[in-house]
């Protein structure tokens, strides 16, 4: 599903991964949908006092990083009513099924196996952002 015209493509996105080439690689596609109010954290607790700090409308978090794993953000951000509704989307090499079943329980937005495409990232986005406005009553 693309993205929806209502969605800004200025909204706040945080971008979260230890490995830079990632979150380049993340940072460019997101250009290339035209978003562009971008921030980088390179671990879930640099993330976290982010999170705290600036409202953020998106975060693409990585599942395997040192100090506070993605999923461990996720669940963290999940317990605090100020950050519950944030779309949240995973973009990990973690495909097994427990995985995934584990960020669904927690409240993952959406989950995005690496490697992926512009195309992959695009409709991922676009079901969140839709299932965003559903939720808003703003669409059907």
């Amino acid at each position: 599903m693309p993205i929806p015209e209502e969605i800004s493509r200025k909204i706040a996105i945080l971008i979260v991964d230890d490995f830079s080439t990632m979150r380049r690689i993340v940072k460019n596609t997101l250009k290339q949908l035209q978003f562009d109010n971008i921030t980088e954290a390179d671990d879930g607790t640099t993330a976290l006092k982010l999170i705290r700090d600036k409202h953020f409308d998106l975060i693409i978090s990585d599942w395997n990083m040192p100090n506070m794993k993605g999923i461990d953000l996720l669940k963290t951000i999940r317990a605090d009513d100020r950050f519950k509704k944030t779309p949240f989307v995973m973009v990990t090499a973690e495909s097994n099924k427990e995985a995934v079943v584990e960020a669904a329980k927690a409240g993952v937005s959406n989950y995005v196996v690496k490697p992926f495409t512009t195309e992959v990232l695009e409709k991922k986005l676009g079901d969140v952002f839709h299932n965003q406005l559903r939720q808003a009553g703003k669409t059907a």
